[in-house]
């Protein structure tokens, strides 16, 4: 079932369920309904979600950061006027929620990151994108996850719609060259928020090293591994994701 996706303003989102505030941020291929298997659950223990729609291809060439990113989260945090927020993001989105945290630490009680960029990321590839090649594109998409079956022939098309349109490819390359000049790595040591650190062991788009350098630089982590996982884990196995994030949730007080 696709949850309806609210308009509001510049803004377009899921919302479900009352009470905690946890903001789901997608990564740059990943559309909302991705997560439905977290979504679902959270609600169910007394947290409101919701999953804002990055303006990925819809702000200048120019101001297609990260930071900008960050900045457009505030936004929305402001607008929704949410304070105590927990943070979970998947690929870019971490890396956003990463960034966000550090300009904007006050309204932020949590970060849960999976499978983030921040500190390095061969989401690009060996030459990434080949247009027009649906094959190519199957099997990069594919890649992302341990399952290739996960892939589904929806994911596939959106990948493929996405780098045969001109102007969204220029905007991937672009937030693909922003990310890694944004590396966090001297600013996570100065990070005292809380943070869960959720990775598949077999992820080969930001490798387990990379959860592993991730939970030595930031001071108040703890890291969690899935097996047979790759990219994205709460995509992958979300029942597991849940119970991991959960028990940490309760352990910490959020």
């Amino acid at each position: 079932m696709e949850d309806e996706i609210i308009t509001d303003g510049k803004y377009r989102y899921i919302e479900i369920g009352e009470g905690k505030p946890i903001i789901i941020l997608h990564g740059l291929m990943g559309g909302l309904s991705n997560f439905q298997g977290v979504t679902h659950f959270f609600p169910t223990k007394g947290y409101q979600v919701l999953v804002p729609e990055l303006p990925i291809y819809d702000m200048p060439m120019l101001k297609t950061t990260v930071k900008n990113f960050a900045k457009f989260l505030e936004e929305f945090i402001a607008h929704k006027g949410l304070k105590d927020v927990i943070l979970l993001g998947n690929s870019l989105g971490g890396h956003i929620g990463l960034l966000h945290t550090k300009l904007f630490p006050e309204k932020i009680k949590a970060l849960v990151i999976t499978g983030s960029s921040g500190l390095y990321e061969s989401a690009m590839g060996d030459g990434y994108p080949k247009r027009g090649d649906y094959e190519f594109i199957k099997k990069k998409a594919q890649d992302v996850f341990y399952d290739p079956k996960v892939a589904t022939k929806e994911i596939v098309d959106e990948v493929f719609a996405t780098v045969n349109d001109r102007m969204k490819l220029v905007k991937t390359l672009a937030i693909a060259k922003s990310a890694i000049r944004h590396n966090m790595a001297k600013d996570l040591p100065n990070m005292q928020t809380p943070t869960c650190i959720i990775w598949g062991k077999q992820d080969n788009v930001t490798p387990p090293n990379v959860a592993e350098e991730f939970h030595e630089l930031l001071p108040d982590s703890e890291l969690f591994w899935i097996d047979k996982c790759g990219h994205a884990p709460m995509m992958e196995h979300p029942e597991q994701f849940n119970q991991i994030l959960d028990a940490w949730l309760v352990k910490r007080g959020f």
